[in-house]
């Protein structure tokens, strides 16, 4: 089996594969933690965010951020703005928000990828920057977290994580829904 590509793959299909990896990925860590008990969620552990439910949360939050901005909309932080949602509230949002932003790259063309969107960043300012690579960015740092998810689970003790690799993903999933 080859696994290099000799045609050239156009920038939407690049990023409708990240989308559908993110997606996968964060369903596939949820399923994983829906196995656990519940009170490991709200337990401390050394880590960025000191639980697993507000490291989860911070993943949802920051992606809804990015896609709120791309798609020119008015931001909503659960860092700034507190939220009292439920555990399973968090997870839902969680896979909602990975779908909507499958969906999103989906609807993109392009040209939409190739362009540019302006936004503020408080204490950091104003920047313009491409939409591909605020996707990668917001890709790459769910891939970040969910990394220490896996970790902070190795922490309390859990020895089952799962694969969430995106060449795993490449080579056993994405391959498998197209044979």
């Amino acid at each position: 089996m080859i696994l290099t590509q000799t045609t050239e793959i156009s920038l939407k299909t690049q990023m409708e594969d990240f989308a559908a990896y993110n997606q996968w990925a964060n369903k596939t860590l949820v399923d994983w933690l829906k196995t656990k008990p519940v009170e490991v969620f709200t337990k401390n552990i050394p880590s960025s965010f000191p639980t697993l439910q507000k490291t989860l949360m911070h993943i949802w939050d920051v992606e809804q951020g990015w896609i709120a901005r791309l798609q020119g909309m008015a931001t909503k932080s659960f860092t700034w703005e507190g939220f009292d949602g439920t555990l399973e509230d968090i997870i839902e949002g969680l896979l909602e928000q990975s779908e909507n932003t499958a969906l999103y790259v989906q609807a993109l063309t392009e040209d939409e990828l190739m362009g540019d969107c302006f936004f503020s960043i408080p204490y950091v300012g104003d920047h313009t920057v491409s939409r591909y690579e605020i996707l990668q960015h917001a890709f790459c740092h769910s891939i970040y977290h969910r990394g220490q998810v896996i970790t902070m689970g190795r922490n309390l003790g859990f020895t089952d994580a799962p694969m969430t690799d995106f060449m795993f993903y490449l080579l056993r999933v994405k391959r498998a829904l197209h044979d």
